[in-house]
């Protein structure tokens, strides 16, 4: 039976140092399945961990398995002839999102997250984000990271991503039901005002779709006109170990917690791999508010995934504190990178990346003055109460996030719930300490080229007093730049 380790107050004091004065302490280290040979010379190691508690040591620069030095020193791309039968099949990818604000409890083993996670028509990647996976307590803000329940998290993940039910569905068009829904029905459906619907029976009708129509939906642009980028279906798979999934990377600061998942075989596609984490919460420095953010470049596009918690309060000027944690974090996120000969650096901040998520709790609520904020929501009037949303509000007036992208909303605010409940704490409690008006705190927003929102949806678990919020987005253009530099190296 594994024993807890006690930890000496001597190292004690120096955590809770270490977190005052905002000084890193492995602050740039983070959990990987992989090790990659082939790293080049005067390499840095950085020592990671996966969920099963083993560590392994991961390269700073993953990419380096693919680069050789030449007898004059300098450092080339191979030709690689593999690549070039690859290359068709990483046009369009499939991105799954989610933020989940789980409300400081740790999951228990029979927590199910295959609604959320499995379906018929898996992602090529998933970026999930979660928020006070610990209570937000003293111990834990200025204790010592207490990693048990990111273990557990990772581990449920894993098991429902690696499921066997999780494959591929190969039906031929011809032998599909004569009665699959439209692409207008699906159209409907997404755009109705009143939906219960779930992502997995999203997933599950696009599966019934036939083809041409699915390649209409993904080739249209956000009125619904068609775009001149129609995109191809390229999900069918003969090769069961395409939909196995690996952790690509996971960091967790107090009670924020972000980890990528891939498929096995396309995450040496995958190089670049950074953390970053900025605290906001405490005095402005610590962990219990604030952000993780990892970087990739896959495919020498490159991506940052930021996950935050931002300040909480629903009085008036509020969300001011909010903007100025945005603000901090675009400020303060850093990833540190080593020069290679003939290699251009990766992207140092958040906004350099050509493709950028923004996900988590961000806590904006809904301007006060809204009188009849309850009958709206017992009438599921989202249009109208979207109308005082402070995000949609301050991002009009180009306070925050002035040109990033977020989906139409066509779902229930998701915060606060009474725990294993469909009602809002306001439904039913009588402390006045305790109201909360209902208010879209968990979003999810988007900025860079060939990214394209097919869905953005909640889910319905009762675990937290919050409703997990997620997204699928196709990803495209991300091979541009490898053709060239593959014709380029070709002709040397």
């Amino acid at each position: 039976m594994k024993t807890e380790r006690k930890i000496p107050k001597s190292s004690w004091t120096k955590v809770v140092v270490r977190k005052w004065l905002n000084m890193k302490s492995k602050s740039e280290e983070f959990y990987s399945d992989h090790i990659v040979d082939g790293m080049g010379r005067g390499e840095r190691r950085r020592k990671s961990c996966s969920d099963d508690g083993s560590c392994v040591v991961v390269p700073e620069e993953l990419s380096e398995s693919w680069l050789m030095e030449t007898n004059d020193g300098i450092i080339q791309r191979p030709i690689l002839e593999k690549e070039a039968s690859t290359v068709t099949d990483l046009q369009n990818l499939r991105m799954f999102v989610g933020t989940w604000n789980v409300g400081g409890k740790s999951p228990h083993d029979g927590l199910n997250l295959e609604d959320w996670l499995n379906s018929t028509a898996p992602a090529d990647i998933y970026v999930l984000g979660f928020q006070e996976i610990v209570p937000l307590n003293a111990g834990n803000v200025l204790g010592p990271e207490d990693s048990g329940p990111a273990a557990k998290w990772l581990s449920l993940i894993r098991q429902s991503l690696n499921n066997n039910t999780n494959i591929t569905n190969n039906t031929p068009n011809s032998e599909r039901k004569s009665s699959s829904p439209s692409f207008h029905d699906l159209h409907q459906q997404q755009s109705n005002l009143k939906p219960r619907i779930s992502f997995s029976d999203l997933i599950k009708l696009e599966n019934e779709l036939e083809r041409e129509d699915w390649e209409r939906l993904l080739s249209m642009n956000d009125d619904g006109s068609p775009s001149p980028n129609c995109m191809s279906n390229r999900y069918n798979s003969s090769s069961p170990e395409q939909n196995r999934y690996c952790l690509a990377a996971s960091k967790q600061m107090v009670g924020l917690f972000l980890c990528i998942w891939t498929r096995t075989d396309l995450y040496r596609h995958i190089s670049n791999l950074k953390v970053s984490c900025v605290g906001t919460g405490i005095m402005g420095y610590l962990g219990n508010k604030g952000s993780i953010s990892i970087s990739m470049t896959l495919h020498h596009k490159t991506f940052c995934f930021v996950c935050t918690h931002l300040a909480s309060g629903e009085k008036e000027g509020d969300e001011v504190k909010r903007n100025s944690d945005v603000m901090e974090i675009l400020k303060k996120t850093k990833f540190s990178h080593s020069r290679i000969i003939g290699k251009p650096l990766p992207p140092d901040n958040i906004l350099d990346h050509d493709k950028i998520i923004w996900l988590g709790d961000l806590n904006y609520r809904l301007a006060s003055g809204c009188e009849d904020t309850y009958e709206l929501v017992n009438n599921s009037n989202w249009e109208v109460l979207l109308e005082k949303d402070q995000l949609r509000i301050e991002q009009k007036a180009g306070r925050v996030f002035k040109g990033w992208k977020e989906g139409n909303i066509y779902f229930a605010p998701t915060y606060k719930y009474l725990y294993n409940s469909d009602h809002y704490v306001v439904q039913t409690c009588t402390s006045k300490e305790k109201r909360r008006t209902p208010a879209w705190c968990d979003r999810i927003l988007w900025k860079g080229e060939g990214l394209k929102q097919i869905c953005y949806v909640r889910g319905e678990s009762k675990f937290s007093d919050h409703r997990p919020v997620y997204s699928l987005f196709s990803v495209n253009n991300l091979i541009e730049k490898y053709q060239s530099e593959k014709e380029y190296f070709t002709t040397l």
